[in-house]
C-alpha cells in the first residue's frame, strides 16, 4: 500500500536550520548542504515523490566517509531546540520500519535504526 512522504516545506526548512533547500538537477529531489567542523559536508537530498532520502558525508580531506540510500519513507520533520537541530525521518518498507535522525546542531551526526515491525 502506497503511503505518503510528508515534508516540511521550504520556508519551514529555512527557518529552522538557516538554509534553503535546492532542488536536484533533472529531478524533483530538494538537496541540503550542511556544514559541519572545519571543511567536514553533509549533504541530506529528499524526494517526496520517490519516497526516497540519501546521505551523504564528507570529511574536511573531501573523501566519502558514508552514504546511505533509503526508500520508502514516510515523514520528515525538522526540530529545533536551544540544545540541537536535527531532522527526523520515518520510514516502513513491508514488514520493516525505521528511524534516521541527522544532527545538524551543535555538530553533525546520523543515528539510523530498521527494524522488524
Amino acid at each position: 500500500m502506497y503511503q505518503e512522504f510528508v515534508v516540511p516545506d521550504d520556508q519551514e526548512v529555512l527557518e529552522t536550520i538557516g538554509e534553503w533547500p535546492e532542488t536536484e538537477e533533472d529531478s524533483e529531489a530538494r538537496v541540503l548542504t550542511l556544514q559541519g567542523e572545519g571543511d567536514e559536508q553533509m549533504y541530506l537530498s529528499y524526494d517526496a515523490l520517490a519516497r526516497s532520502v540519501r546521505v551523504r558525508w564528507k570529511n574536511s580531506s573531501g573523501e566519502k566517509t558514508l552514504d546511505i540510500f533509503r526508500e520508502g519513507a514516510t515523514r520528515m520533520a525538522v526540530h529545533s531546540s536551544s540544545r540541537s537541530t536535527y531532522f527526523s525521518i520515518e520510514f516502513q518498507m513491508g514488514e520493516c520500519a525505521g528511524k534516521m535522525s541527522i544532527q545538524v546542531f551543535p555538530n553533525l551526526a546520523v543515528t539510523d535504526q530498521l527494524l522488524f515491525a
